[in-house]
């Protein structure tokens, strides 16, 4: 059945609000397909409309030129960042620098100034003068996925500015290598102080790095305007600034998902012995399985101990905890370290929140 008029107009169109403001409307990409018979031109007399054969060879000769200098073309963009460059829209994003000014920011990213490295990429104090403000340089790896990953992780963390997430300040894509800069957190991440310092937390400061996270979590399900999956969530990825607010970071492996399909089947990513039991077992990626990490987390935080098995009682953290509070103990799996200094209601709410999250069946446990 046709239910289009003979002739109709296809776009878009939007509002741009107020007269004194200014908004930008980006849109990636759009396809349109039809299915009505297109009307036959009638046509008096035929032969006036067909070429003749020098002109037509003429013109496919032109025609073939023209593409070959485009795909020549193309491949020297491809080659020298054009072509990404150009499908990012610049001036919805923060600062594009130089690979010039971040190698310089970095000392030309000298192992000295390495902070850490993920699956994806290395990360490297740099010191901007222009911006007089520390950063920290994702360079990411050399592979035949860098520009998916470049790409997605910009997507995400360009269009998201919250509290508790690192903030995001730049990127570079320049001589064929990609960039991403970020505010440096001075107080580094959460697991140097949880299992590697000799000095530990006070509890207060703990609780707040919860809530914190806590907090970051529901902004990227809920709040955002968009529902973000992070994926990774592990006590690394949780940053500290100068205050020990928690900032959650890296987006590496994170994914724009439509909340009302529910659980999406994806390649597992993230981080062994923080995966949710369906995502690990059946690749199903939802709020639930970020927030099965969330909880792995909190008790990680409570506790003072890696999730792994524990040599002694061969035990995982959840599985450790889970048999404490079965035998009414739970604040026995308490951080030793914190002594008198703890709050015992808010602990205790801590440890059967994580437990609550870290519930191996996904339909059992909260929403953010």
């Amino acid at each position: 059945m046709k239910v289009l008029p003979e002739w109709v107009t296809v776009g878009f169109s939007a509002a741009t609000g107020a007269r004194n403001h200014v908004e930008r409307h980006i849109i990636n990409s759009w396809e349109f397909n039809s299915s009505l018979d297109s009307k036959e031109t009638k046509r008096k007399n035929p032969r006036k409309n067909v070429p003749n054969n020098s002109v037509h060879l003429k013109f496919k000769g032109v025609l073939l030129v023209v593409q070959k200098k485009r795909r020549i073309r193309e491949a020297a963009d491809s080659r020298n960042g054009k072509s990404v460059n150009g499908y990012i829209e610049r001036d919805a994003l923060p600062k594009r620098f130089s690979y010039k000014e971040l190698a310089l920011a970095t000392n030309n990213f000298a192992i000295d100034r390495k902070l850490g490295e993920g699956g994806f990429g290395r990360v490297y104090k740099g010191f901007l003068k222009d911006l007089g403000r520390l950063v920290a340089v994702k360079k990411i790896f050399k592979s035949q996925h860098e520009e998916k990953v470049f790409i997605t992780e910009l997507k995400i963390i360009s269009g998201l500015i919250y509290q508790n997430l690192v903030p995001f300040i730049g990127w570079c894509h320049d001589q064929g290598k990609f960039l991403l800069v970020y505010e440096y957190m001075h107080n580094r991440s959460l697991d140097t102080h949880l299992f590697f310092n000799r000095t530990h937390l006070p509890w207060k400061v703990r609780y707040k790095i919860a809530l914190g996270l806590a907090s970051a979590l529901l902004y990227l399900h809920e709040e955002s305007g968009k529902c973000v999956l992070h994926r990774d969530i592990k006590a690394a990825n949780v940053m500290l600034d100068t205050d020990f607010n928690a900032k959650l970071g890296d987006f590496g492996v994170a994914k724009l998902v439509d909340p009302h399909l529910g659980p999406q089947t994806t390649g597992v990513v993230g981080t062994f012995g923080y995966l949710a039991p369906e995502y690990y077992h059946g690749r199903r990626a939802s709020t639930e399985s970020d927030i099965f990490i969330f909880g792995v987390v909190a008790l990680e935080i409570a506790c003072g101990r890696r999730k792994d098995r524990d040599e002694e009682s061969h035990k995982g953290l959840v599985e450790w905890v889970t048999d404490l509070y079965g035998a009414g103990k739970v604040l026995d799996a308490a951080d030793e370290r914190l002594n008198e200094d703890v709050n015992t209601q808010e602990m205790e709410c801590l440890m059967i929140v994580g437990l609550w999250c870290a519930h191996p069946v996904d339909n059992k446990r909260p929403s953010a």
